[in-house]
């Protein structure tokens, strides 16, 4: 291994050409005679990065230019700040940027000079060393540094400052670089951006070139962030025929698993058979024998299930079979169970325990909440929906106050950090996250589960809309027998964003009981909030006239939206209501892309209310720049991080930048500080502005929505209806009237492949 690097780099130091990513389609082609201009420049400043493109707009010095920076632009993406490059392009003039490097190719140089050695060691390249204490290296050392650093780093205890713990951090750092440089060379000559290479090189390490040769579609199932897309272009590069069995098979479980991001638990088999033609364009036949040969192996089940007054062959990935089978059988075991715990109030006196409280909340229980405050201490499992202001809330708090009473364990949970906050100021309990409920542990099993049960007598779970198929049968799994079980939540908000649609497979089961709370309070009738939630869930267009909550700013062009979007966020409600723009306010975009999307909005957002500072410190990944104060999203499920793990969605403020430590801390929404390295930093994306689906379980004093005509397909009653349901205080529209009427009379796509309903009807 040794040789075979020390091979590599002295490649590289050669010809460092191997390094550099590949052309934009339409340049010419740089291993052609005509190679175009050589610019050897150093990286300065990265001012526009495009992750998904490697678009880069960037700023350089070069030994001509002097102090002044010159623009480059082309395909950058993996160029670190302080880096030597030797750059491939041509000279050519912006109307309105004027001259600039146009970017062919890269490849980067190990710089020569001092300054260019501090640069590019101060840079945060080498985990251990920062700016500081580059500046003692470089000077103690001089030109021969990198010389140091790579045959005899135990010299670098020379430097003052420097011990022997540090020094093997800082030759362990170097190693790993030369290690990564030497798999970027392989997998870019494959295709492969220099983001997707990182990832893939954290995954298998030394492994990776072996895996990417011998097994590309392994990457989709292993590397988070490649689909089979990704893996399949990769896959042809190394030489994997078209119509391969198995590209085919890689090719159905890739749908299935795009049918559950889309909330499916599974496929009928024609629909399966019929998608993943158009995705591998090969012969239906083909696609057809190969799901026979899949279904027999592990990873995949058939099954015949009734859809309506059709049987339909359904194709399942064996986790959400299980997941149905089993969430379905732990329901009916829990409410037709023998045991009670919560046995004493099946005697009980309701009008006077009903007195008792009026003296403990000061107030009267509706019909239809008396009946839902008798049904979840009487019954095993029950289902609590209704939407805002219909008191869903004091419902749930009566419920504990009475359960408490007769010195019952109540535990209350919620899907999100935000939302069992919400749910612990409502009742005066604690809450918890289900995640930190369940302690799930790496690998994503509970240490709470059939075997090992919660010691509780009533768990309640708020915002129930949001459990998906996988998440809810962990839950009910850990529910103890004889315990009460209430799911509660609004059923016409948005299903989860993980498959399934739990809450509305509860409510469409017979044997489930149910309440459904409709009556709006008198209080809850003076918010426009609340008005127009639910004018806009019964297809009505929200009431604008006279409200002092509910506000429409009209415009059509989507980057009108997004201009007028950040005014209204960052000057417009703090001047008029005094809120604060970036803990107070939130933007729920129906899209991420576009103009008025959340991609670009937070973009707008971040340099309005978080903008560079030269004082503080600040990192890119890829098209990404993180600065303290920003408001950030996990985008996956880490159960390794933090105490009990930190889970999709879970949104927090950047407090802490360590460019010599390589790593960022987080303040989490649940007051959690946790530590990111800065190659980890594409799990955190900015949470100015999200997406409507992943506002879910949150609440927010002031929701600001853009509307577009070009969100047209995502447009839709239960999307916007779930915005608006997350203000407290108040809502902006920002955006078209054609397209808030569009979202308005859309009912919203159909029903999700699920069997759930039919299960809990079987037993």
């Amino acid at each position: 291994m040794a040789q075979r690097l020390a091979e590599s780099v002295a490649l590289m130091k050669i010809c460092p050409s191997l390094i550099g990513v590949g052309r934009p389609e339409g340049s010419p082609d740089t291993g052609s005679k005509d190679v175009g201009t050589q610019l050897s420049a150093v990286l300065e400043r990265i001012t526009y990065a495009n992750e998904e493109t490697g678009y880069t707009i960037a700023r350089v010095a070069t030994d001509r230019s002097g102090a002044e920076l010159l623009t480059v632009v082309g395909p950058l993406l993996g160029a670190q700040v302080g880096e030597s490059l030797r750059l491939s392009g041509r000279w050519t003039s912006h109307p309105k940027y004027g001259k600039q490097f146009e970017v062919w190719s890269y490849a980067t140089v190990l710089p020569a000079t001092v300054q260019g050695i501090r640069r590019y060691l101060g840079s945060g390249l080498i985990k251990g060393i920062g700016p500081k204490m580059a500046e003692r290296i470089v000077d103690h050392f001089g030109t021969a540094t990198l010389e140091v650093i790579e045959q005899a780093p135990e010299r670098l205890v020379e430097v003052p400052g420097l011990g022997p713990k540090r020094t093997k951090l800082i030759a362990a750092a170097w190693e790993e670089q030369k290690i990564i440089k030497e798999v970027m060379i392989f997998l870019q000559g494959v295709g492969v951006s220099t983001s997707i290479a990182v990832r893939i090189f954290k995954e298998y390490g030394e492994g990776s070139i072996s895996v990417v040769k011998s097994r590309p579609y392994q990457l989709a199932d292993d590397v988070w962030g490649i689909g089979f897309k990704t893996a399949d272009t990769i896959a042809q590069a190394v030489g994997i025929p078209h119509d391969s069995p198995e590209r085919v098979k890689a090719g159905l479980r890739y749908t299935l698993s795009q049918a559950a991001d889309d909330g499916h638990c599974y496929l009928p088999a024609p629909n399966l058979i019929g998608d993943a033609v158009k995705i591998l364009e090969v012969p239906a036949a083909l696609v057809a024998d190969c799901l026979e040969e899949l279904v027999g192996e592990e990873g995949v089940v058939r099954e015949e299930i009734p859809a309506g007054d059709n049987i339909v062959p359904a194709v399942y990935l064996v986790p959400f079979h299980r997941a149905e089978l089993s969430l379905a059988s732990a329901l009916l075991s829990l409410l037709r169970g023998g045991r009670d715990r919560l046995a004493a109030f099946a005697e009980v006196d309701w009008e006077r325990a009903e007195q008792w409280l009026r003296g403990q909340t000061g107030a009267d229980l509706a019909a239809e909440q008396r009946q839902a405050v008798r049904l979840a201490l009487t019954e095993k499992v029950a289902v609590l929906t209704g939407g805002p202001g219909c008191g869903k809330s004091f419902t749930v708090r009566s419920i504990v106050t009475l359960a408490r009473a007769k010195r019952a364990k109540v535990i209350l949970a919620a899907p999100t950090g935000r939302a069992a906050k919400r749910l612990a100021e409502l009742t005066g309990h604690e809450a918890t996250t289900v995640h930190r409920l369940l302690q799930l542990r790496p690998g994503g099993d509970a240490t709470f589960d059939r075997d090992n049960p919660l010691d509780a007598d009533l768990v309640v779970v708020d915002e129930a809309s949001m459990l998906d198929l996988l998440l809810a049968n962990k839950l009910v799994k850990a529910v103890a027998p004889g315990a009460h079980l209430l799911f509660v939540g609004d059923v016409d908000q948005l299903p989860s964003v993980g498959a399934g649609e739990v809450l509305k497979d509860l409510l469409a089961a017979e044997d489930i009981p149910r309440v459904r709370l409709t009556q709006i309070f008198r209080q809850a009738q003076e918010s426009g909030v609340v008005v127009n939630a639910h004018r806009v869930n019964t297809g009505l267009h929200p009431k604008l006239e006279g409200m002092t909550d509910f506000f429409l700013f009209p415009c059509e062009e989507p980057e009108e939206i997004a201009a007028l979007t950040v005014d209204v966020v960052a000057r417009r409600i703090p001047r008029k209501f005094g809120l604060n723009a970036r803990r107070d306010v939130q933007v729920l975009a129906p899209m991420h892309r576009g103009a008025a999307g959340a991609g670009a909005l937070n973009i707008a957002l971040q340099e309005a209310l978080t903008p560079s500072r030269e004082d503080m410190p600040e990192r890119r990944y890829g098209g990404r720049v993180f600065r303290v104060g920003d408001k950030v999203t996990q985008l996956r499920n880490n159960y390794e991080k933090g105490a009990a793990g930190v889970f999709n969605g879970t949104v927090g403020i950047v407090v802490d930048i360590r460019p010599d430590e390589q790593k960022l801390t987080v303040l989490t929404d649940e007051d959690e500080q946790v530590e990111y390295a800065f190659d980890e930093l594409d799990e955190l994306a900015h949470a100015y502005a999200v997406s409507i689906h992943r506002s879910q379980g949150s609440e927010y004093p002031a929701v600001v929505i853009p509307l577009a005509t070009s969100s047209w397909m995502m447009l839709q009653r239960n999307l916007l209806y779930t915005a608006i349901t997350r203000a407290k205080r108040l809502v902006v529209i920002v955006g078209s009237r054609r397209a808030l009427a569009q979202a308005v009379r859309t009912k919203g796509a159909g029903r999700r492949h699920t069997s759930l309903t039919h299960r809990l009807a079987q037993h």
